[in-house]
């Protein structure tokens, strides 16, 4: 749980970055910023779900 808080922590700052500096004399490109922070919380669920999916096939091996 802490890594995915430092990892969409991380990707909150990195796309309201990018959202400052791709809107030019606006305050901050909202579209960008959200966009961008979207997509990281998309990638840290299909993680999440990658994850998930291989312990239950690890679990459900039987010997």
């Amino acid at each position: 749980m802490k890594r995915l808080a430092v990892s969409l922590t991380l990707f909150l700052v990195l796309s309201l970055g990018v959202g400052l500096l791709v809107s030019g004399s606006e305050v901050l490109d909202w579209g960008i910023a959200g966009g961008l922070f979207a997509i990281a919380v998309l990638g840290e669920c299909f993680r999440f779900w990658i994850r998930r999916t291989r312990s239950k096939k690890r679990d459900s091996s039987s010997v």
